[in-house]
C-alpha cells in the first residue's frame, strides 16, 4: 500500500509523545500515511513553518492556532485544532536562591498548594520577578498569569514575562536571567537535575485538565485533505491509547529517549510518564496526580468550551472584540472533525462539544454516545466556573 506522505512538526517535549508512537509504533502507516517528524528550535520556527506551508501539521501550544487564526501572532493564516494531544504536563520551578528565601518565610513545598506558593513568592522576593515561559501565546503564560494575578502581593509592573526555547530553560535560570520558570517537562526535571531549580508547582495545581497541546493544521489544507486529516486523528488517538496504559510506559521512555526524538537519559524523561518528580535535588519523587495525561476522560476531545476559556485571556490581553474573537476561535477546534474522524472506532463522544469549565471536583459521569464516558475533574484553583454558553458555537 502506497502511504501518503504528512509532515509534522514538533518540539522535543515528552507530550510530543502521540506524535513520536505513532510513527514509531506504525499507527499512522495502518491509517496510510507516512508520518514524517520534523523536530523544530523553537515554537516561533513551527509557527513559521506552519503558516508557510513547509509542513501540513504541527504539535502546537494550545492557544497557538487561536492566536494565529486572530493575528496575533505572526503572519495570519486560519488555523485548525483537530485534536488535543495532551493535558497539563507543565511544572512551575523557582531558582534556588529563591526556593531558600521562599523557605525562610516559613513556606514548606507540598508541590499542590497554589495560594501558599504565590504568597511566599511575593514575600521573598518584593522587587521584580523575573519568570521564563516557552512562547507567549501558551498555556504556561496563561496559567502563571492566572494564578499569580489572584494574590494580594501581585502587582503587574513587578513581573516581568521573557520568552525561552524550552530546552534553554535550566541555563537561563543558572545564568541569572530568570528567577522563576513555567515548562513542559522533561525541561523541569532537568534544571534540577542540574541542581540549579526547584519545581514548585504542576500546571494542574492551577487548572486540573487544561488542554496544553494540540494538532494543528491550516484550515485549508484540512478541507482539501479530510481524509488525510481523519487518518491522522485516528493514528493519534490510538498513540494516546496506547500511552495510557501503564505497563507501556517502559517502552515509550526508551522510544522517547532515543537521539532522533528528545534526546536524553531515560531518568529524565521517567518522571513525566510516571508521575513521579523529585521536585529540588536530594530530595524523594513526589507522586503528582494528573500530571501529564494523554487520553483518558476524553482527553483528546477538543472541546469549544476550552478554546473560549484560552481566548477570553487572548482578549483581555490585546483588547479584542469578544463576540468576533471567540466565534473565529471556537471555529478552529473542530470537534465536528475529530467525531467524524472517529467514528468508525466506535469510540465513545461527548454529547456536546461545551461544557462547563471548572465544574467537576471529582470523576462524573456525563451524557455520551455509548453513556460510558467520565470527565474530571477540572477544577480551577480558585473554584472558578467558565461557562460561555452553547449558542456562541459556530456550524462547521
Amino acid at each position: 500500500m502506497k502511504l501518503t506522505p504528512v509532515h509534522c512538526g514538533y518540539l522535543p517535549l515528552v507530550d510530543s509523545a502521540p506524535l513520536i508512537i505513532a510513527q514509531e509504533l506504525k499507527f499512522a502507516a495502518q491509517e496510510g500515511l507516512d508520518l514524517v517528524l520534523m523536530q523544530q528550535p523553537s515554537w516561533s520556527a513551527l509557527r513559521d513553518k506552519l503558516a508557510f506551508g513547509h509542513v501540513e501539521m504541527a504539535h502546537m501550544l494550545s492557544p497557538m492556532p487561536l492566536a494565529m487564526s486572530l493575528g496575533l501572532s505572526g503572519l495570519q493564516a486560519q488555523i485548525d485544532a483537530l485534536m488535543v494531544l495532551s493535558v497539563n504536563g507543565t511544572v512551575i520551578g523557582v531558582s534556588d536562591a529563591l526556593s531558600d528565601k521562599m523557605q525562610a518565610t516559613g513556606w514548606v513545598n507540598t508541590f499542590d498548594d497554589p495560594r501558599a506558593t504565590a504568597k511566599a513568592i511575593f514575600a521573598a522576593n518584593p522587587t521584580a520577578l523575573r519568570i521564563g515561559v516557552p512562547f507567549p501565546f501558551s498555556m504556561h503564560r496563561m496559567l502563571l498569569e492566572y494564578w499569580l494575578s489572584h494574590d494580594p502581593g501581585f502587582q503587574a509592573d513587578r513581573v516581568e514575562i521573557i520568552t525561552i526555547p524550552p530546552p534553554q530553560m535550566a541555563n537561563a535560570v543558572r545564568d541569572g536571567q530568570l528567577d522563576m520558570f513555567c515548562v513542559g517537562e522533561p525541561w523541569g526535571s532537568v534544571a534540577v537535575q542540574q541542581n540549579v531549580a526547584a519545581l514548585v508547582l504542576p500546571g494542574a495545581a492551577i487548572w486540573a485538565f487544561a488542554p496544553e497541546k494540540i494538532l494543528g493544521a491550516r484550515h485549508d489544507w484540512v478541507t482539501e485533505n479530510t481524509k488525510t486529516s481523519h487518518a491522522m486523528i485516528r493514528a493519534i488517538y490510538k498513540a494516546t491509547a496506547w500511552l495510557d496504559a501503564p505497563q507501556n510506559t517502559p517502552l515509550a521512555v526508551e522510544i522517547l529517549a532515543r537521539s532522533q526524538h528528545l534526546d536524553l537519559p531515560d531518568e529524565t524523561i521517567d518522571p513525566a510518564l510516571g508521575g513521579r518528580l523529585v521536585t529540588r535535588q536530594g530530595t524523594a519523587p513526589i507522586q503528582t496526580q494528573r500530571l501529564l495525561n494523554f487520553h483518558s476522560g476524553a482527553a483528546n476531545f477538543p472541546w469549544r468550551s476550552q478554546a473560549s476559556w484560552i481566548t477570553d485571556k487572548l482578549t483581555g490581553w490585546h483588547d479584542l472584540d469578544r463576540t468576533a474573537a471567540l466565534t473565529t476561535a471556537r471555529r478552529c477546534f473542530r470537534s465536528d472533525m475529530y467525531r467524524d474522524a472517529l467514528a468508525p472506532l466506535g469510540v465513545d463522544m461527548p454529547g456536546a462539544s461545551d461544557k462547563v469549565e471548572g465544574a467537576m471536583a471529582h470523576p462524573t459521569a456525563v451524557a455520551s454516545t455509548k453513556g460510558q464516558l467520565i470527565l474530571g475533574p477540572d477544577l480551577f484553583f480558585d473554584g472558578a466556573l467558565s461557562d460561555f454558553g452553547p449558542e456562541t458555537t459556530p456550524q462547521n
